[in-house]
């Protein structure tokens, strides 16, 4: 693991963490997220790849930057950081907000994807997403940290959040999560992000070989919006966790069987 890093990417200076060698391995944050969340799957895949997590613009290390948050803009960003980093392609992780992000980017700069993996992820905000996504970002419109915060337990499964070990993995989380101000508001805007997400009229376009990661328990992209987004995509692939830990955590609940399962993915591909 290097040490963290900032690298300027057009108008903001983007935190950056890596770990490992080989080929590029850009993993892309969801909602409320920063790059602290990735350490312990990067330190894995990091035996076979570099692998390059980031603070997206207003989170953690990363200044906000102007200009409206969009989808289409964050993507901008990714490809700004790539340029940046001297990477003309690379394998491309995205995890729900990130999984958008991922979508358009491979739909603006098809060249620079060497592959595409989907975890929890959607290509149309449907109405059930529409009134979920809205609860959840209520509080932080508001500024109120520990009502988001109390409302992320609907990204784990029922089993995790009655069972005992709960309470210490959030208080292990907490650290990483928005807790200034202007994170805060820019957790708002992520989630008008994830409102206007809509790729799913473009997504035939995609060539990249996609994984697509779907959960029985995930409410925040239900079950169905994974194998839509796997029907849409030529040739990509849908795992599909059931079961308890089959949350929109299924990562951090089921690590035995998601990080194998991304890490076969990825000795498949080549950047070349």
């Amino acid at each position: 693991m290097t040490e963290q890093r900032t690298v300027q990417v057009g108008d903001i200076s983007v935190a950056v963490q890596e770990y490992g060698e080989g080929e590029p391995l850009l993993v892309i944050n969801g909602t409320s997220q920063s790059l602290g969340f990735w350490t312990e799957m990067a330190e894995v895949w990091a035996a076979t790849h570099r692998v390059i997590t980031y603070d997206l613009r207003g989170m953690g290390g990363t200044s906000r930057g102007d200009g409206e948050m969009t989808v289409a803009s964050l993507a901008a960003d990714a490809r700004g950081l790539l340029d940046a980093l001297g990477i003309e392609r690379a394998h491309v992780l995205g995890y729900s907000l990130g999984s958008a992000i991922a979508q358009e980017l491979a739909l603006a700069v098809p060249e620079r994807v060497s592959s595409l993996v989907l975890y929890c992820t959607w290509a149309r905000t449907d109405g059930f997403q529409r009134a979920m996504m809205t609860g959840l970002a209520y509080p932080w419109r508001h500024g109120d940290l520990a009502g988001g915060l109390g409302v992320l337990g609907v990204a784990f499964s029922p089993q995790l959040l009655d069972s005992p070990e709960f309470g210490g993995l959030i208080e292990q989380l907490l650290p990483l999560f928005p807790s200034t101000p202007e994170q805060i508001a820019a957790t708002a805007e992520q989630w008008d992000a994830d409102l206007g997400h809509d790729t799913l009229d473009r997504l035939g376009s995609i060539t990249a070989p996609t994984l697509v990661i779907a959960g029985e328990q995930d409410l925040l992209t239900p079950p169905w919006h994974g194998r839509q987004v796997a029907a849409a995509i030529p040739g990509a692939r849908l795992e599909f966790f059931t079961g308890p830990g089959s949350s929109h955590a299924l990562g951090v609940e089921r690590p035995e069987e998601f990080l194998p399962l991304v890490g076969g993915f990825l000795a498949e591909q080549r950047v070349g």
